[in-house]
């Protein structure tokens, strides 16, 4: 099992760029495969980025592509959500989550997840 924290969060303008990160407790962090997703309000949850065990991304969710990019570096048991060029419609409840197996876009395939970042950009 493992439990995720994300952080990073916070209220920005458009144009500015914010780093997320979520760190995760528990061991074989590297046998995990990682993903963010992220949730406005009314809205339902939405896959953003994708990162197999081995570092391999998945195509990005397409109002994202060139300007977020995931990363994970597994010896510090973190994975990572660079975040450039912020719109207003990026505002979001920013989660994370881990899954055993392949890298999927598919919300209800991941077992665990972290407790959210706010993300409010401001135009």
């Amino acid at each position: 099992q493992v439990q995720l924290v994300e952080s990073g969060g916070g209220l920005v303008q458009a144009g500015d760029s914010l780093r997320l990160s979520c760190t995760a407790s528990g061991r074989y962090f590297g046998t995990y495969a990682m993903a963010w997703f992220r949730q406005a309000p009314g809205k339902e949850r939405e896959f953003v980025a994708g990162i197999s065990t081995g570092g391999v991304t998945l195509p990005y969710a397409g109002s994202v592509k060139g300007r977020f990019a995931i990363s994970r570096i597994n010896t510090e048991n973190s994975v990572y959500l660079q975040m450039n060029s912020l719109k207003p419609e990026d505002t979001a409840v920013y989660y994370c989550a881990a899954k055993y197996g392949g890298v999927a876009v598919q919300r209800a395939s991941y077992a665990y997840w972290g407790q959210g970042t706010q993300v409010a950009v401001s135009s």
